[in-house]
């Protein structure tokens, strides 16, 4: 009789005594103890039992079919299943190829009715056993995160695993990258696109290893490990790694990331003809307001409107709706008006520089941190040189190790050059001539330019338009602060007290 064997390691492999090896040996054992039995395949699998989406048990059924063994021989029944409902299944493909199935260690006949009851009972005790298995690894990992620990699976952009694999520690190279994302994300309303451009052309990569997309951006954005937490099964429990964000600001990107899961029009970048695209917030249920029109006897109406009244009505928010053409040209007006007050403009620009000069500290433990971690690197690659000159280690272990410092090294050397040049370039407040020239120069805009350039002027120095109603309107706008601007230095804000 022509004999297939099939092996497979289950999921606990802990408690299983029986390698893939084992398997092997025992099932080779016992088709030679029976008569004119030998085997002529063999099928493995590495795999969970619970599921029969497997190449070696695949590939033994195909084998079935085409009638190339007579039976198919496993140790034990829950190698073949661990499902009662998938145990059944196989054993009646086997039936419908006529393919004969027997368990080493459990002693039934297929054949008759007995036989297929007993592997169904086996299946039966192989299901709880698999279910039993489930909860004790599920309540062993609950237990682990409820202390903190980490459960496994890629670490977070800015975290390494401590010396014991417990618990996560700050990765100095990266952790100071991650408030930045956020930064910039939260405040400077950047989209995950610009950011994995920005993160890839400073060398910076994935733990993976691969250039940031917009996909490993929003994993950075959602994950509550950078609040000092571990989450498992939706909970949420404190941890004893150092946080990389600050409450307040991951929460502000998280209202971001829920808008623009449904409303793209929080993007600065939205291409529409609308110039407040993205500026506009409803007070009442702090969404964004959209561009909208209708059509009349008189031709089409465009304006703006609160995104949650325009989707499930004013019962849900009472937010009024605005002419896109009057807001537009008041939103205008009156940022011209607020650059021809220079106290004012000069008051904001003085407290933006106040808020420079107080963020120093900051950069500069960032710096020190930075060196230190690039003095690392170095020494690392250097050994690695070393050891690779003196042929104490093989090219091949140096090699990935090489490359994987060197690319580290690139990100660490493109940050602190952004660092040096934000420490060392000390900017020059405007003067009061540079801020008529820039009152005049938004002046040419509201009055000569086209849509284009009126949009592109309101998208950078307008920060919010807070809309209580139709007759309460406040603009909160930004004006460049320091002449030349640098690219980390905050803008001077200026909050109007009255409505447009």
């Amino acid at each position: 009789m022509r004999i297939a064997t099939y092996t497979r390691i289950s999921t606990d492999e802990e408690t299983q005594p029986y390698s893939l090896e084992a398997q092997r040996e025992r099932l080779a054992a016992y088709a030679k103890s029976q008569e004119d039995w030998r085997i002529v395949r063999r099928f493995s699998d590495q795999a969970s039992g619970a599921s029969l989406e497997r190449t070696g048990l695949e590939r033994a059924l195909q084998e079935a079919e085409a009638k190339r063994f007579d039976l198919l021989l496993v140790y034990r029944v829950d190698r073949l299943s661990r499902s009662v409902r998938g145990l059944a299944q196989l054993l009646e493909q086997l039936e419908q190829a006529e393919v004969g199935f027997r368990s080493a260690s459990e002693p039934f006949d297929t054949t008759n009715s007995a036989g297929r009851m007993m592997v169904q009972m086996l299946g039966v005790f192989a299901e709880f056993e698999r279910a039993t298995i489930v909860e004790r690894v599920i309540a062993g990992m609950e237990r682990k995160a409820a202390r903190g620990e980490w459960n496994g699976g890629s670490v977070p952009f800015g975290y390494r695993l401590d010396g014991e694999r417990r618990f996560l520690e700050p990765e100095p190279a990266q952790a100071i990258v991650v408030e930045e994302i956020f930064e910039r994300y939260a405040k400077r309303l950047e989209g995950t696109q610009t950011l994995a451009r920005w993160l890839s052309e400073r060398g910076y990569r994935t733990k993976q290893g691969k250039p940031f997309n917009p996909q490993a951006v929003l994993t950075i954005l959602r994950n509550r490990a950078y609040l000092g937490e571990i989450s498992y099964r939706g909970q949420h429990h404190a941890a004893p790694h150092p946080p990389l964000v600050g409450e307040e600001l991951f929460a502000r990107a998280a209202q971001i990331l829920q808008e623009r899961g449904e409303d793209c029009s929080l993007r600065r970048s939205n291409q529409s003809d609308y110039l407040l695209t993205g500026l506009v917030t409803c007070a009442h249920c702090g969404k964004r307001y959209v561009g909208a029109a209708a059509n009349g006897k008189g031709g089409r109406y465009p304006y703006y409107v609160c995104f949650t009244r325009q989707r499930y009505g004013r019962e849900h928010c009472e937010g009024d709706r605005l002419p896109a053409g009057e807001l537009e040209q008041a939103i205008l007006e009156q940022l011209h008006t607020v650059l021809e007050q220079e106290p004012l403009v000069r008051q904001a620009i003085e407290e933006a520089f106040a808020e420079l000069q107080a963020a120093r500290p900051k950069r500069e433990a960032d710096l020190a941190r930075l060196e230190a971690e690039l003095r690392k690197t170095n020494e690392a690659l250097e050994r690695y040189f070393r050891a690779f000159e003196e042929e104490t280690l093989p090219a091949a272990a140096c090699g990935s190790r090489i490359e994987e410092l060197t690319e580290k090294l690139r990100g660490l050397e493109a940050r602190r050059e952004e660092l040096v040049v934000e420490e060392g370039d000390t900017p020059e407040p405007l003067s009061e001539e540079d801020v008529r020239a820039l009152a005049g120069q938004v002046r040419e805009v509201v009055e000569q330019g086209d849509r284009r350039q009126q949009k592109a002027l309101l998208q950078g120095l307008v920060q919010e338009i807070r809309v209580v109603s139709r007759e309460e309107i406040y603009p909160f706008f930004f004006v460049p602060a320091f002449r030349p601007p640098s690219g980390s230095v905050p803008p001077a804000r200026i909050e109007l007290a009255h409505a447009v």
